[in-house]
């Protein structure tokens, strides 16, 4: 299986663009695993993030406008970049977890080993650090859609998967700012988010 790097959104500094609408997500899965486990959430977060045809998918987005595209119920998804910069806006609801992948890939155990051999990362939250899981080396399955962002087919993917994970529990309402920094070998991920919580309704 040719290998794929993906890297995570961040957020600060000056953000252009918006998000779209995403007034009905898709809900959580029956055998979804706990928010809390980032090794767990590893297959899902491939399946969302393999769930719209490049140039429409959070990955390849370059200001935000995809953010909300297909998320779960449960918990808040970011995607990544291909080994660019970004500067990403969006709104999201309150009381979800994050769960990000600062750097990321799956492939073959091998790959894994390799990819893993060099990775690192930081992610910072309103100007505090955020601890990063790793994980080395974890079963993934997933499906994608048609011209999807990582270059699979339509039929069932399984494969390792393994990178450097954040959750951060649900944010307050309001404007906070999301930024990661990490890379693996000659890949590198720059991202700034603004994110955007906003208030329960009544």
């Amino acid at each position: 299986m040719k290998r794929r790097v993906m890297g995570l959104l961040a957020a600060a500094g000056v953000l252009l663009g918006g998000c779209a609408d995403a007034s009905d997500p898709r809900p959580a899965p029956e055998n979804s695993q706990p928010v809390t486990s980032a090794a767990g959430l590893q297959g899902r977060w491939w399946e969302w993030a393999a769930s719209a045809p490049r140039g429409d998918d959070p990955v390849s987005d370059q200001d935000g406008d995809d953010c909300r595209r297909n998320q779960p119920a449960d918990v808040w998804f970011l995607a990544g970049t291909f080994g660019t910069s970004a500067t990403r806006r969006c709104d999201t609801p309150a009381g979800r977890p994050v769960v990000v992948p600062i750097v990321n890939v799956f492939g073959s155990p091998d790959d894994c080993d390799t990819f893993m051999a060099t990775a690192q990362g930081t992610v910072d939250l309103d100007g505090s650090s955020v601890p990063i899981e790793r994980i080395e080396s974890e079963p993934v399955s997933f499906t994608g859609v048609a011209g999807n962002a990582l270059g699979t087919e339509t039929d069932p993917v399984d494969a390792v998967g393994c990178g450097l994970w954040a959750t951060i529990p649900a944010l307050p309402a309001g404007i906070h700012q999301l930024r990661l920094r990490g890379g693996s070998g000659d890949f590198r991920v720059s991202v700034d988010y603004r994110l955007q919580v906003l208030a329960r309704t009544a």
